[in-house]
Formats: C-alpha cells, structure tokens, sequence
C-alpha cells in the first residue's frame, strides 16, 4: 500500500488509455508522455500498460507501507527516498515504511512513477486513467488516499538504467497536414511548419494552447462536428492553433490543419507555459 502524503500541483493515476470508445462518447485519456509511461514500467519489469502516477510538476510525497522497486522517468525532477538522492530512468529499492519525495523538475513537466506490479485502482472501461475532461476514472490524487499495488509484472527488470536523451529546448513536432488543411490559405501551412510557437499558461491534460501567428481560412461559416484525435491541431476563429493530447473531446467542430505524430505528442506534452516548439512536415 502507498499512502499520498502530498500529491502537489497535480498527480493522476494514468496507464495507456482506454482507446476505442469513441462512439460511447469516451475519449482515450491514458498519460499525456506515453513513451515515458512505457519506459517507466519496463525498468520495474510491469507490462506496458500497467498503471502508474503521472506527476505534473513535481511536489509529489508518498509513505512506502511494504517495500517497493520504483523508476521515474518523463520530466527530469530531484527525488530523495527517505531523504537520500536517487536518479531518473532506473530502477530503485524502496524499503518499508519509507517516504519518497519528488520534487520540481528542472526540464519538462510531467514525471512518471511506476511501481512494480502496477497501481490497482479499479479499472473503469478497461483502463486505470484518471480523465479530468469526462470525470472518469479514479480520482485525482489528494492527501491521505491509499493506492493499492497489483502484481500484474512481466519479468524481472533487466536494467540498471536507461539511457535518455534530455528533452529538447525547442522541440520540433511532426505533423501531416489534413484533413482540413484546404479550409487554410497557403500561407496559414507554411506558418505552421515555419513560425515558432509559444506555449500558452492556458494548456492542461485536454489540449495545448499556442500563441504566434493568425492562420487566415480561405472557407469561412462553421463546420459540423467530426472525430478528433490525440495529436489533431484544430484552429478555432482567433487563429491559434490548438494540439490536442491526453484527455482531448471526441468531437470538435474546429478544422483541423494537420495532426502532431505520436512521439510529438509525447514531446508537446513536456512542454511548460512559455516553451517555444515548432512543426515540421513528416
């Protein structure tokens, strides 16, 4: 069992997602850097989609009541089990009745805890993800919850650490242009793919917001709802592009210029209010 002691800014429970309910009108959810997620359980030897805490920047305490194996990968944070510095992407011991406490990272911004074995809240459609758009899924962390520890691993980890290329300053995310692309002006694509673009303070799980230049529309009038997908970049009428990621609406009624791959999700997800990333063609 582990006890919350602090959860910080934010802390959810997140595992790969519950994909394929769409037409019940459920968004995939699932952690915002999955590539981290993943890695994050191989170290601690659990199946890909065992379910893990997704830390948003740092703050996170948590009481170790039965030992433990740990890894933390994503956002690069400090981290001290019972008040000694321990490393990113590998995997550590944590003795009983421990605390371990992570702190602000210092690139990025989310941190993937895995425990091996898995965090065992009750899975809701499938899936272990906290979604903060629809309200389902296990709550977000608070102070005093108790997570259960399953035991569904895959292997013993093989690894005493990974080697992870540090998160870049300026990401370059790429994208395939459509399916809405023709509702822009020429110039409006080549904005996109080659104008910096600067994280807005208004991002979260749902989607991140961009400040840069207006993407000027050739077709004018609104557009009927259609599907959205994690990555999608949907433009609404102020002109700033809008990337969809985690815990993104099923619909959207917004065209949509081109669509970020999944490592670029990964990486956008990572930013913080203030970064500057830019788009490439794929």
């Amino acid at each position: 069992m582990i006890e919350v002691l602090a959860p910080g800014p934010l802390a959810t429970v997140q595992d790969l997602g519950r994909p394929g309910q769409a037409a019940l009108g459920v968004g995939p959810s699932g952690a915002a850097d999955r590539g981290a997620l993943r890695l994050a359980n191989r170290l601690v030897g659990n199946s890909d989609r065992a379910a893990a805490i997704e830390v948003t920047f740092g703050g996170l305490r948590l009481r170790f009541a039965v030992p433990a194996l740990i890894a933390c990968t994503g956002a690069s944070a400090p981290a001290s089990v019972a008040g000694r510095p321990v490393g990113m992407n590998a995997p550590i011991a944590v003795p009983a009745d421990t605390e371990l406490v992570l702190g602000s990272p210092v690139q990025g911004l989310r941190t993937y805890l895995a425990v091996r074995g898995g965090i065992d809240v009750p899975p809701v459609l499938g899936s272990r993800s906290t979604d903060l758009l629809s309200g389902i899924g296990p709550p977000v962390l608070q102070r005093g919850m108790e997570l259960p520890i399953a035991r569904m691993t895959a292997g013993f980890p093989l690894l005493d650490v990974a080697p992870v290329a540090p998160l870049p300053d300026r990401p370059v995310l790429p994208v395939v242009p459509g399916p809405r692309d023709d509702w822009f002006t020429p110039a409006a694509l080549a904005a996109l793919t080659r104008q910096p673009w600067t994280v807005s303070s208004d991002s979260n799980r749902i989607a991140v917001r961009l400040n840069g230049p207006i993407l000027d529309r050739v077709v004018e009038g609104e557009l009927p709802s259609e599907g959205l997908l994690r990555g999608a970049i949907q433009v609404p009428p102020n002109g700033q592009p809008v990337v969809f990621v985690a815990d993104h609406p099923v619909t959207g009624g917004y065209p949509v210029i081109a669509v970020v791959d999944e490592a670029g999700v990964d990486l956008i997800a990572q930013a913080r209010p203030g970064d500057v990333v830019r788009f490439g063609l794929h």
